[in-house]
């Protein structure tokens, strides 16, 4: 059984908005006083940013349960499945290599 992501948008609407959530987040942490230098590779792409907030339109769909790992796995294929852009960020978030990003769910469930 598949589980269909609700579609909110164009994948171009979804990508602005991510734009604009990642300038927002880009300046608030500039406000605070951090140097770029020091958290521009923790933030997300753009498109990582969009697989994200498909996955938590799919978490709200779902009454707010938190996906487990293997169903985290099939909502984050799924995405792929219905955006192909948006293919190359989704392996990218479920790939082995190494989880150094802070927002990444799979840290964020580890601690």
């Amino acid at each position: 059984m598949t589980e269909a992501i609700p579609r909110r948008a164009s994948l171009e609407v979804l990508r602005a908005e991510a734009a604009d959530e990642l300038g927002v987040l880009v300046q608030e942490r500039l406000l605070g006083g951090e140097d770029p230098w020091d958290f521009m590779e923790d933030l997300p792409s753009i498109d990582e940013l969009v697989v994200y907030l498909l996955r938590a339109d799919n978490i709200a769909a779902n009454d707010g349960v938190r996906p487990n790992a293997a169903r985290h796995y099939r909502v984050l294929r799924q995405i792929a499945l219905e955006y192909p852009p948006l293919t190359p960020a989704v392996w990218k978030l479920l790939g082995d290599g190494p989880k150094y990003r802070r927002w990444d769910a799979t840290i964020a469930d580890a601690n």
